[in-house]
């Protein structure tokens, strides 16, 4: 199966909620989870995709989590196991979303070639509580991480401009034995494997934020 662009999602910083809720599903948050898709190219560069905005720019953005990308294909199981929330691209706030791979074929320091564009797998998406809270399904962030749909970043090497439509092809595998997949289960994994953590950290491509918490 080829590897296509299914989508592409951007989105603004907004605020919900009520501040004077003592309901933490109903507490006031910033946030810039909501993603809609365009449907026209935009530019996308070192740092994301133009039109595109974080609100927690400590854990999120920068170089090494420039774009957040999803498996297009987890839509199938998702509306299967939770049919009332008519999920579909963009639902788990990433900015793109594949058709034609998943955590189990990509892995750590893959590089692409998407359109013009070149871009390098640089860690697994680490679920938090806004996916719970931005579908109000408190179990839903745990959901994520015991399935492995988590999703994952990239750093993009060279820019250019995206679209739905393109297609995606592999141009170096530097790792072949560290999938996304694997590299959850060490990090969220019951038994920490402490040869496996080691050798994950080793990988100059893994991102320092994932070394960091696996420290």
């Amino acid at each position: 199966m080829p590897m296509t662009i299914e989508s592409v999602q951007i989105g603004k910083v907004l605020t919900e909620g009520n501040p004077a809720s003592r309901d933490p599903a109903e507490h006031q948050w910033t946030t810039g989870f909501y993603k809609s898709s365009v449907d026209h190219a935009v530019d996308m560069g070192c740092l994301g995709i133009d039109g595109d905005f974080v609100a927690d720019a400590r854990h999120h953005g920068g170089p090494d989590k420039a774009v957040l990308c999803y498996a297009a294909e987890h839509y199938r199981a998702w509306n299967e196991e939770l049919p009332d929330l008519k999920m579909g691209p963009g639902a788990f706030g990433e900015n793109v979303t594949i058709r034609g791979v998943d955590e189990k074929s990509v892995c750590i320091g893959d590089q692409f070639q998407l359109g013009p564009c070149r871009i390098e797998v640089s860690q697994p998406r680490q679920p938090c509580w806004k996916i719970a809270r931005r579908w109000g399904l408190s179990t839903l962030t745990k959901q994520v991480t015991q399935t492995g749909r988590t999703g994952w970043y990239i750093r993009v090497h060279e820019p250019g401009q995206i679209q739905a439509g393109q297609e995606m092809s592999l141009l170096e595998r530097p790792h072949p034995e560290w999938s996304i997949a694997k590299a959850n289960d060490v990090l969220f994994g019951k038994r920490k494997d402490q040869k496996a953590v080691i050798e994950l950290m080793s990988l100059a491509e893994l991102a320092d934020a994932w070394k960091a918490d696996l420290a």
